[in-house]
């Protein structure tokens, strides 16, 4: 097995269960606990993985809403707009883009109310040309992620 393939299936294998152990991990691999220790902490250093976190069903904690919000933005001022809108902890992704606009935001509220105020304090700001707001009437897949392929 190639260095390459350990650590897609490394990958694919945490992707299944991020709670997995070194060595079920190595079972699962038919590698040793050191091995896959090894590899683990060199993809952990070349940032191929990032960090373990469990994944949160907000809907199930009453953030019942999912907006995405596009907006126009005064070029210079990019770069001030997209640090606000990390910042915003209901703010779950952030993008900037190309198109029509500049950037696209996403973000949980607990409500419609919740939502309109963020929204809002948007819009106050004069570096900020226009939005356009979708609420999500359904979620069919969120925060998927997918296996890496592996060669036989």
């Amino acid at each position: 097995m190639t260095y390459e393939n350990l650590d897609a299936k490394l990958v694919n294998s945490l992707l299944g269960n991020g709670r997995a152990s070194l060595r079920s991990l190595g079972e699962d691999l038919d590698v040793s606990v050191t091995t896959v220790s090894n590899h683990l902490r060199d993809l952990e250093d070349e940032g191929v993985i990032e960090g373990y976190t469990p994944r949160v069903n907000y809907d199930r904690l009453g953030y019942d809403v999912t907006a995405i919000v596009q907006l126009k933005v005064e070029g210079s001022a990019l770069p001030e707009i997209v640090d606000r809108l990390r910042e915003q902890k209901q703010m779950v992704t952030v993008y900037e883009v190309t198109g029509d606009y500049d950037v696209i935001a996403v973000g949980k509220f607990h409500d419609t109310d919740e939502m309109n105020e963020g929204i809002k304090g948007l819009l106050a700001d004069q570096d900020i040309r226009e939005t356009n707001t979708s609420v999500v009437l359904n979620t069919v897949v969120e925060n998927a992620q997918f296996d890496l392929d592996v060669e036989e």
